[in-house]
């Protein structure tokens, strides 16, 4: 196995007020570098999911599927303060294809 990187914790443009990254340059910057893999972790949404899985493919690259979400101490809305409310981020990567059912 050659040393590679690949980026796990990424924020594109779908990831509103945390992140600017264009997913083509992204990927075309990955696969430049001969990373094996990138992935995004966009906060809250998974609205560039289907862009890199495609983008991905097309450059030889293989696409790392994950979100990026919120949990707090107190309901979201209305809004809390920060300092009266406990804030986690949990950061979720796709590990197949295979989907839960819960009954």
């Amino acid at each position: 196995m050659t040393d590679s990187f690949v980026h796990l914790h990424l924020h594109t443009e779908y990831s509103m007020l945390d992140g600017a990254s264009r997913i083509a340059e992204v990927v075309g910057a990955a696969a430049r570098d001969g990373q094996p893999a990138v992935g995004i972790t966009d906060h809250g949404n998974m609205y560039g999911a289907l862009e890199l899985y495609k983008e991905a493919k097309a450059q030889g690259v293989k696409p790392v599927l994950a979100w990026r979400a919120t949990s707090r101490t107190r309901r979201a809305f209305p809004r809390p303060k920060r300092a009266d409310n406990e804030i986690f981020h949990l950061t979720m990567v796709a590990e197949n294809n295979v989907a839960i059912t819960t009954s």
